[in-house]
C-alpha cells in the first residue's frame, strides 16, 4: 500500500477566507452573532451587500492560496488578486476541483455570454445538492450567483473591494494577533507527526475526526488555521494533493479578542446544558452510533439529532468516524475531552476569572 507523503504550509491568508465565512454566518461556527455583526458593520453598505451576494465566492480557494508565495498573508492575497483580470477573478476564486464539472462549465459560459437563462438556472440546481444541508442555496442565492457571473468583470472588482476593505478595517490587525498561534500550532503538529500514524495525527489535530480508511491521495498538506478551530477544512490543490486545515486556537484562547471565557470552555458548557445532548452522550458512551441509530433511541427526527451532534462536535466532545457506504458517519464520546472540560472549568474558577493556561488543562 502506497504511503501518503505529508507536507506542511502556513499563512494567515487561509484565515482571511475562513474568517469571512465565520463573520458572514456566525451561527454555523458557534460564534456570537452580535459580535460578527459588529465586524460586518465596519464595512461600508456596498461592501456588506457584496459580502452577501457573492457568498458563493467566499469559500476558501485552497489551490490559489497554496500557490501564493510566503508570507501568505492578507497583503499577498490583495496583491495577487489585483494581478488577475477582473473578469477572471470569480473563476480563480469561486471554483474548485471538487465542484461538479457541469456546473463549473455553465458558470464559465454565463461569464463568456454576459447573461443567463432558465436553462442555466436548472443546470446549476445540483450546486445546492453538492453542498451540505446547512449551506444549501436558496432561489435568491442562485439568482445572485447567476447575476454575478453574468457581470463577471464587475463582480471581480467588487470582490476585490470587499477584501481590501475587510483587510483594512479588521483583518490586518487580526492576523498580527493570530500569527504566533499559527506558528505554535504548526510546531506542535510537527512534534505529533514524529510519533503518530497519519490517521491518529489527523484525529488529534481535528479534535475528534477519525478516518476509517487510509487517505487516497498520494500527497497531503496540513496547515494551521486559527479561525477554523475546532473544525477541519478539506480542500484539493490538484488531482494528486489534498490539503487539510486544522485548528490552531489553544483551549485557553478565544476567537473574540478580550473575551474572558475561553471558547473551548464556553462551547463545552453550552453543549452540556441541554438534556437531549446529555442523553446523546450517554448513549454514545456505551457504543459508537450513527445519527439514524441515535434518532431511533431518542425518538427524534434525524435532522434534530444532527443539529445536536453538530453542537457536540463544535465543543469537541464527540469523535466522528467517516465510513464508506450509505451511512457515512458514526459518533462516539471523547472521554478525554469531557474530562478536560471539567478541568477547564475548575481552572477558570480557581484563577478567579482569569482564563486557565494550557498547563491548568493537563
Amino acid at each position: 500500500m502506497a504511503t501518503t507523503k505529508l507536507s506542511w504550509d502556513i499563512g494567515t491568508a487561509y484565515d482571511l477566507f475562513v474568517s469571512l465565512q465565520v463573520v458572514r454566518a456566525p451561527a454555523h461556527f458557534g460564534v456570537r452573532g452580535a459580535w460578527a455583526a459588529g465586524v460586518r458593520a465596519r464595512l461600508g453598505p456596498a461592501e456588506r451587500e457584496t459580502l452577501e451576494q457573492l457568498k458563493i465566492a467566499l469559500h476558501l480557494p485552497f489551490a490559489w492560496v497554496y500557490s501564493l508565495p510566503q508570507p501568505k498573508d492578507g497583503a499577498a492575497v490583495l496583491w495577487a488578486l489585483g494581478q488577475i483580470p477582473p473578469a477572471e477573478r470569480l473563476s480563480v476564486l469561486a471554483l474548485d476541483l471538487d465542484w461538479p464539472d457541469a456546473a463549473a462549465k455553465t458558470l464559465r459560459n454565463i461569464a463568456a455570454r454576459g447573461d443567463w437563462n432558465e436553462q442555466d438556472r436548472k443546470a446549476l440546481q445540483p450546486l445546492s445538492e453538492h453542498k451540505k444541508e446547512k449551506e444549501r442555496l436558496t432561489p435568491e442565492d442562485l439568482s445572485n450567483i447567476l447575476n454575478a457571473w453574468a457581470h463577471a468583470a464587475e463582480s471581480g472588482e467588487r470582490y476585490l473591494a470587499v477584501l481590501r476593505a475587510y483587510q483594512e478595517v479588521f483583518f490586518a490587525e487580526e492576523e498580527r494577533r493570530i500569527r504566533p498561534a499559527l506558528e505554535a500550532a504548526l510546531a506542535r503538529a510537527l512534534e505529533l507527526a514524529g510519533r503518530l500514524e497519519l490517521l491518529d495525527l489527523l484525529e488529534e489535530l481535528s479534535q475528534g475526526l477519525r478516518f476509517e480508511t487510509p487517505i487516497e491521495e498520494p500527497e497531503l498538506t496540513l496547515a494551521p488555521s486559527y479561525w477554523c478551530t475546532p473544525l477541519m477544512y478539506f480542500g484539493r490543490i490538484n488531482a494528486e494533493r489534498r490539503i487539510f486545515l486544522f485548528g490552531a486556537r489553544s483551549p485557553d484562547a478565544s476567537l473574540i479578542p478580550g473575551e474572558a471565557v475561553p471558547d473551548a470552555l464556553m462551547r463545552a458548557l453550552q453543549a452540556l446544558s441541554d438534556p437531549t445532548r446529555l442523553r446523546i452522550l450517554y448513549y454514545l458512551n456505551e457504543k459508537a452510533l450513527s445519527p439514524t441509530e441515535l434518532a431511533r433511541r431518542l425518538r427524534l427526527r434525524t435532522p434534530t439529532v444532527l443539529h445536536h451532534l453538530s453542537t457536540l462536535r463544535l465543543a469537541g466532545l464527540v469523535q466522528v468516524t467517516l465510513r464508506e457506504g450509505k451511512e457515512t458517519k458514526t459518533y462516539a464520546v471523547r472521554a478525554e475531552a469531557v474530562a478536560a472540560a471539567f478541568a477547564s472549568l475548575q481552572g477558570f474558577l480557581r484563577n478567579g476569572g482569569t482564563p486557565p493556561t494550557e498547563h491548568d488543562l493537563r
